[in-house]
């Protein structure tokens, strides 16, 4: 998402775990979207068990789609409830909350896609930043089409035939050609080298969200309309209109060196976690429990949808969840002194 990298809500959307006033000095967003340093959505800290050390305020990234909202509800959740933190968060698209590792702005991203420039850029290069593991989430981005269309033209699967339908998907925004649909312009995504490497006659227009994306294949489905476009896995969203992918050439380590010269399909994502090295050398026991999270891709489908699509608050979708899961809690506890 998301990518999908179409990476939303959809969902790469945002929700506040509890809403507060913007405040401290921002720095503008490269991608037009929020700025690093603005407060949104704090987290009183609330009852529960003690831990051994005090947590004092953490600082969590919310990017803009909803199964990283997923993970930010039922972590801040366990950190508000089981530590008494005080969760503050930050409403940044995947980008910028990397440059909030270096002013202390940001602790953590609970979902990262990919990034090995940001990587090299703060983990490596200027170590403000540290691989927390992997969240056990396994994240695929590609292109796909509502299930009627693959079913009435099973052959558009295969990448090489697209050009045969490119007229079928033009729009007024496409200049003539077929239009393939992207979702927020923050997303990880090579849509527009692939298409020109392709020698595809599609424009890359951007709907400008998950949300937009989602409701543009949910009226393609119902209305059999023509849409292809950017998309991913794991997204609640598939469940209610199960979107076919389209083969692209095969991924191969390396193939996706060069943005410029891609041809092949996306990697795979083990979507992992990104600490503040301050945060992680801190000894607070809210790191603990970051770097413990892990959970599956059904779990965060689950959350997602109860945000989503049952309209449930982040913390009731998060309680609902977490009251079902008792064992995950105390997995992620381990090692805090909390219970």
């Amino acid at each position: 998402m998301r990518q999908l990298k179409l990476r939303q809500v959809l969902s790469r959307k945002a929700v506040p775990v509890a809403a507060m006033a913007v405040a401290g000095a921002m720095l503008l967003a490269a991608c037009g979207g929020d700025k690093v340093g603005g407060g949104s959505g704090g987290g009183a800290s609330s009852g529960g068990g003690a831990a051994v050390k005090p947590c004092g305020t953490v600082n969590l990234a919310d990017n803009a789609w909803v199964g990283y909202e997923a993970n930010l509800a039922v972590v801040a959740y366990v950190l508000k409830n089981k530590l008494k933190c005080n969760v503050n968060v930050k409403h940044i698209n995947e980008q910028v909350s990397w440059q909030g590792f270096g002013t202390g702005q940001v602790d953590a991203i609970l979902e990262n896609w990919g990034h090995d420039d940001l990587a090299k850029k703060y983990i490596e290069q200027q170590k403000v930043a540290q691989d927390a593991g992997s969240t056990s989430v396994k994240g695929v981005i590609g292109w796909y089409v509502p299930p009627w269309i693959a079913k009435e033209h099973p052959d558009i699967t295969n990448w090489e035939n697209l050009n045969k339908y490119a007229a079928n998907f033009k729009t007024s925004e496409s200049g003539g050609k077929g239009q393939f649909l992207d979702g927020d312009p923050s997303y990880v995504t090579f849509d527009g080298a692939l298409v020109k490497n392709l020698n595809l006659n599609f424009k890359v227009v951007y709907a400008g969200s998950e949300a937009a994306l989602i409701t543009a294949f949910r009226a393609a489905e119902k209305n059999h309309k023509w849409v292809i476009g950017y998309f991913y896995t794991p997204q609640w969203f598939n469940s209610e209109v199960p979107l076919v992918h389209i083969d692209l050439p095969p991924y191969t380590p390396g193939c996706d060196k060069d943005a410029a010269k891609i041809k092949c399909d996306y990697p795979p994502y083990d979507l992992n976690k990104i600490v503040s090295t301050k945060f992680a050398n801190s000894g607070s026991p809210a790191y603990t429990v970051i770097k413990n999270f892990q959970w599956t891709n059904e779990d965060q489908d689950l959350v997602a949808k109860s945000i989503a699509v049952d309209k449930l608050s982040d913390d009731d979708a998060a309680k609902k969840f977490l009251d079902a899961n008792p064992d995950l809690v105390t997995k992620w506890l381990a090692g805090t002194g909390a219970s």
